[in-house]
């Protein structure tokens, strides 16, 4: 199907004056305008509210047809559930607007734009990069595949949920009547209590010629139990109406591993959470006790010494999965009982960033501060104590296996490489962890340096300080100047780069990664996220101008990188801007727009746009700004003074700083219900409509994703 010929309609329409016909252009200027689009969630489209016991409650929206979830906070869901197609996004944002008080367009924009790119609205989206990306380059399904596990060494299948549901179907459900699992229980501590007395007896191990055939029979039963691990996962979803999005196989710092890609389960209460989390050591634990007795009953059958160090390893592997200090499926046990779903992240920032400074300001700690700082120290520990343990456990179970191993010959001893990789990849893992950890503070210094050294770091600094609106005017040579103070910062993920109330000290320019702007309630720990910073936006730099302690706390959502203005080379900058006599004042202007509840939560490129849309009016007492029955176009935000509000004839209230009004008025052109009449001297800031449109639209040209809901949350076991 081919669409209409819009450049033929408009040559057509255009009149002999060369200009086109004023209602197309409309009409064209509505199709593209996204601030009047009426966004409706899908059919397909399930949200559900988890409230934790300490605070930062959170909802998953979920696209059930795509298998896509995303995390919000609570207060995000009255919005989602006006997305019913009644209402434009303009008219979104005024309401928000209306029930918080905060002029905050990106807060409704950026959910917006992330939904609908997730395929949550009824209007479907289209990755026209993606699609035009496959028409350059078209390869057949078998190739893409390839390529795809070239690049993540991961292979998918789409259809594991059709073989799960009907495994369920045809026998599985029977596992979870009473009897059967009283039955499960018995099994699981009679074979462990086998397995305790067959270890004692000394009687099993792996040697000889047959190490070979052993190992061989060992790695198929090792496959095996993982198989019913993550079958015992996915039984849990079936069984709790979810669906499993996929599963696969990969290979992990060199190690097979299957997968299970659970994610649905994130709409499951915690309970059944907990119960997935579980199910597999459970499964696994049950294979291996059928294994032990097996040995028990039949020592002399020619398996029973390769099931013997199978259940050994399964049992080891066991603990290793359910101990909270590793994030395996014991961790997530733990997050969903104590109900901190970022338990690990949250803990090593804590130890990281807060609780030096805290001892050394004599801060008290919080309950939620204390256990994060325990789990921490704990999981530092138990790093410890697992690599001390797993020689001493290996030594005396597996050390027959291992000696008999590299005994045996050149393809035994390959044999004995395989089976460590694949037993002690989750050492393996952490090790590489720790030596990334490593390489990437190396980094940090080697960039600090590089950046002192080389120009092109700072030709880029100032290109960035150039491009933003408060220094557009800003001359050459003391934008040069002022590269050559700049720093470069690296930043972790989780770490802050300033908490609120700190006393500034600086200015930031995002060179790249993402941060969050979050407000803190010092009284409950809650956090609310303002908004999201991008490459190119700057943040900070009001701070050095009032000088005021910090209104909120900024930190990196991933791994960032800044340039940062100390606050000397700020002052040392506006010394220098004399020559730029509009400059200092912009900046006083801003300040004071930001000292505005209604504009608080609004980035500094949004401030200036504010600005530059709107105007400030000094109105003297007994000026009317508003008049009753008038149709307006205009909100008023008060900074000073005080005004009379109105209504047939009758003083309804005074209204005074940081109030504001006439907001109905930048969606509708509707009378005024009331006049507003200066009592005294005042200080006001007008916008218009047309300035609240354009505001509007370059938050959409201007988003930026926020990570922690633009990409799918997922949980892969």
């Amino acid at each position: 199907m081919t669409g209409p010929d819009v450049y033929g309609l408009v040559a057509e329409r255009a009149s002999s004056d060369g200009k086109a016909d004023v209602a197309l252009w409309d009409r064209l200027s509505d199709l593209v305008d996204p601030t009047s689009v009426r966004p409706k969630l899908a059919n397909h489209v399930e949200i559900r509210e988890f409230p934790l016991k300490w605070g930062n409650d959170y909802v998953m929206v979920a696209n059930t047809r795509d298998l896509l979830h995303y995390r919000l906070p609570a207060s995000e869901r009255p919005l989602l559930e006006k997305m019913d197609g009644t209402r434009t996004v303009k008219e979104l944002v005024l309401e928000e607007f209306e029930s918080t008080g905060d002029l905050d367009p990106d807060s409704v924009t950026d959910l917006v734009r992330t939904l609908y790119e997730g395929n949550f609205f009824e209007q479907g989206y289209q990755d026209v990069d993606e699609l035009v990306a496959r028409a350059l380059d078209p390869v057949s399904e078998r190739r893409r595949r390839a390529r795809i596990f070239a690049k993540t060494l991961t292979i998918e299948w789409k259809r594991a949920h059709e073989v799960v549901q009907w495994l369920y179907d045809h026998g599985l459900k029977y596992a979870f009547l009473k009897p059967v699992v009283a039955l499960q229980a018995v099994v699981a501590v009679a074979g462990l209590v086998a397995f305790v007395r067959l270890v004692m007896s000394g009687n099993f191990t792996i040697g000889g010629a047959s190490v070979a055939a052993s190992f061989i029979a060992l790695w198929i039963l090792d496959y095996f139990s993982v198989v019913i691990h993550e079958l015992g996962h996915a039984v849990i979803l079936i069984r709790n109406g979810r669906r499993i999005k996929s599963a696969g196989f990969m290979i992990y710092f060199g190690s097979p591993a299957f997968f299970v890609e659970s994610s649905d389960s994130l709409m499951m209460d915690r309970r059944q959470q907990i119960l997935s989390s579980a199910a597999g050591p459970y499964a696994e634990t049950i294979l291996a006790s059928v294994s032990s007795l097996i040995v028990w009953w039949f020592p002399d059958w020619f398996l029973s010494p390769t099931l013997f160090v199978a259940a050994a390893l399964n049992y080891y592997l066991i603990i290793m999965n359910l101990i909270p200090l590793l994030e395996l499926d014991g961790y997530y046990i733990l997050a969903d009982v104590i109900q901190v779903p970022d338990l690990r992240p949250r803990s090593l920032g804590f130890l990281r960033d807060d609780l030096v400074r805290k001892i050394r300001h004599w801060e008290r700690f919080s309950r939620q501060e204390v256990g994060l700082a325990l789990y921490g120290i704990l999981g530092i520990a138990f790093t410890i104590f697992v690599l001390y343990s797993s020689f001493r456990y290996w030594k005396l179970i597996f050390g027959p296996l291992i000696e008999g191993l590299w005994e045996g010959g050149s393809l035994t001893r390959l044999l004995l490489v395989a089976l460590a990789l694949f037993v002690v990849g989750p050492v393996i893992r952490g090790f590489i962890a720790l030596l990334r950890s490593v390489a990437r503070r190396i980094r940090a210094v080697v960039r600090r340096i590089r950046f002192r050294l080389e120009t092109r770091w700072r030709v880029e600094a100032a290109e960035l300080i150039d491009a933003l609106p408060i220094f557009e005017d800003v001359p050459v040579d003391i934008l040069n100047e002022l590269a050559g103070r700049v720093r470069l910062r690296l930043f972790a993920r989780n770490q802050p780069v300033f908490r609120q109330g700190d006393r500034p000290t600086a200015f930031y320019v995002v060179r790249r990664g993402v941060l969050e702007v979050v407000e803190e309630d010092p009284d409950t720990g809650k956090e609310r996220q303002i908004r999201t910073l991008g490459r190119g936006e700057s943040f900070g730099e009001l701070g050095l101008v009032t000088n005021a302690p910090r209104a909120a706390t900024v930190r990196a959502v991933e791994d960032a990188e800044l340039f940062e203005v100390d606050e000397g080379t700020f002052d040392r900058l506006l010394a220098d801007m004399v020559r730029v006599p509009d400059f200092e004042p912009t900046l006083q202007q801003l300040a004071e727009l930001r000292d505005q509840p209604c504009f608080a939560h609004l980035g500094i490129d949004q401030l200036v746009e504010l600005l530059d849309r709107g105007e400030w009016l000094t109105v003297p007492p007994g000026q009317s700004l508003v008049v009753e029955g008038a149709e307006g176009d205009s909100f008023y935000a008060v900074s000073s003074g005080r005004f009379d509000v109105v209504a047939g004839g009758e003083l309804k209230q005074t209204i005074g700083p940081a109030s504001y009004f006439g907001e109905i008025a930048l969606l509708l052109d509707v009378p005024r219900t009331a006049s507003v009449i200066a009592r005294t001297p005042a200080r006001v800031f007008r916008l218009d409509r047309v300035g609240f449109d354009r505001l509007l639209a370059g938050s959409f040209r201007r988003g930026t994703l926020d990570p922690t809901i633009a990409v799918s949350q997922t949980l892969t076991h």
